[in-house]
């Protein structure tokens, strides 16, 4: 096939790439975006196997077919509140297909008896190395994110003080073996120990990370698997490859920063794990919350709502897990229905990844105009009559304007409890993912409604119509 002709789909490919990561930035266009890329990949597929001798293609059709089936199975079975493990995993086995790339095109060069000192194999092992160092951290890394978030392992930061500078070791022994393969001075050895101190390096980057980074995490793996995607395509001289992993790769990054600006926290302390750890002494959850705390019932929550102009609805990951999205719709309709202006103010960093609410109240199919950002929602809580907050704990924790011994002090929080009234769904007073107690739950404007998110919802729903 001519040059030209596959450059020009290549572009084509590409342009579909670009487009499809400008509509992922709004709910509104998501799913458009999303199909956009994926025309794009199956642009770049096709003309890939046109352009290359390939001697087995029904090796390669196997594995399409076995490989849409797998993802087609996935995507039906996943519930909502998994969606984050899943990232996890697809990080993972992205990077770990860099790997493979990676370690196969070494093993050949290797096999193929060429001079380890030439220029050609110096350039072309640069590629490589960087595709294997890459390639594997984000493999191991997106493993014990994948286990911290299914809970087979403690969410919670496992380590010690000194975890940067393991792993500043870690790195520092990884750079020295691969430049010790890429001049040649290393052979097959040299290559394993890479992949050995790669593997390590992945695990105790993510191990001394909480579940309350769990979504920085997420957006920075996904940004290793696309520079490691990026390589792999250096190393297999295709273009569109490098396109679009050099296009995840930067997105990652960029959300990645937004992420730790969302949470108060640097990016180099993620990137080399490092715990957050408090200035002071944090308030104690019997100090906080001993007889102020003010438990309600639907009844006199509805009656709150029937005098309400304005209400907030703040998700959260609890929402997520009692599946009460399609509840919280019907009583935003209920309450639209008489009047009530309903708005929903999402935290950048609500649930366990990028984006998980949005996805959330999209599948219910709530308006996408009624979600709010952050810097929406804060100016008009003061104006706000009742804001109902379901599972959002850390990023509604007064904490983080108050106390300077927390370790959440500085983080950008929603400012509910400048509302009227503040009603929290929860089933107890338990921590969210930072651990840490909210003054919140025991202020005077505050009420709890203790119960599983979806049936105190449905309740609550109830008990509106039987008022009316």
């Amino acid at each position: 096939m001519n040059s030209m002709i596959i450059n020009l789909f290549y572009l084509v490919a590409a342009l579909l790439f670009v487009m499809g990561i400008k509509g992922l930035t709004r709910p509104k266009t998501a799913v458009s975006g999303n199909r956009m890329a994926a025309l794009g990949m199956l642009v770049a597929i096709v003309i890939t196997l046109l352009d290359r001798q390939v001697i087995h293609y029904e090796v390669v059709f196997a594995g399409l077919a076995l490989g849409a089936l797998i993802g087609a199975l996935m995507a039906a079975k996943i519930r909502m509140t998994s969606m984050p493990q899943m990232v996890a995993i697809l990080n993972g086995l992205g990077g770990g297909a860099s790997l493979g790339v990676a370690a196969a095109s070494y093993l050949s060069f290797m096999a193929a008896g060429n001079e380890l000192s030439s220029t050609t194999f110096i350039v072309a092992n640069c590629a490589v190395m960087l595709a294997v160092l890459i390639g594997t951290v984000t493999f191991s890394g997106s493993a014990v994110a994948f286990g911290k978030l299914q809970e087979i392992l403690p969410g919670q930061a496992i380590g010690f003080s000194g975890m940067k500078f393991v792993n500043l070791g870690l790195l520092l022994a990884s750079l020295a073996a691969v430049f010790l393969l890429i001049t040649g001075q290393a052979g097959i050895g040299g290559f394993i120990l890479l992949v050995a101190l790669s593997l390590i390096l992945g695990v105790t980057l993510v191990m001394p990370i909480g579940g309350a980074d769990m979504p920085v995490v997420i957006a920075l793996l996904n940004s290793y698997s696309g520079i490691a995607a990026a390589a792999a395509g250096f190393i297999m001289g295709n273009t569109v490859l490098i396109i679009s992993g050099a296009l995840v790769g930067a997105s990652g990054i960029i959300l990645t920063r937004i992420m730790c600006v969302a949470m108060n926290r640097s990016l180099l302390n993620v990137l080399f794990g490092k715990m957050a750890v408090p200035d002071g002494n944090s308030i104690d959850a019997d100090e906080v919350y001993k007889g102020k705390v003010t438990s309600s019932s639907p009844d006199e929550v509805s009656m709150m709502l029937e005098d309400a102009q304005r209400v907030v609805i703040v998700p959260g990951f609890g929402l997520a897990m009692a599946q009460a999205q399609h509840a919280v719709r019907e009583l935003a309709d209920t309450l639209v229905s008489r009047g009530v202006i309903v708005e929903f103010a999402i935290h950048p960093v609500a649930g366990r990844m990028p984006g998980h609410m949005n996805v959330l109240l999209a599948e219910a199919e709530i308006d996408y105009d009624a979600m709010k950002t952050m810097e929406q929602s804060n100016p008009n809580f003061c104006k706000t009559d009742v804001v109902i907050v379901i599972g959002a704990n850390d990023v509604t924790n007064p904490m983080a304007r108050e106390d300077k011994g927390s370790p959440i002090y500085g983080m950008p929080i929603l400012n509910v409890d400048q509302a009227k009234n503040v009603v929290i769904v929860k089933r107890s007073l338990s921590p969210g993912f930072a651990g840490l107690p909210n003054p919140l739950f025991a202020m005077d404007n505050a009420v709890m409604l203790f119960g599983d998110g979806k049936q105190a919802i449905m309740d609550l729903t109830a008990a509106l119509h039987e008022a009316a």
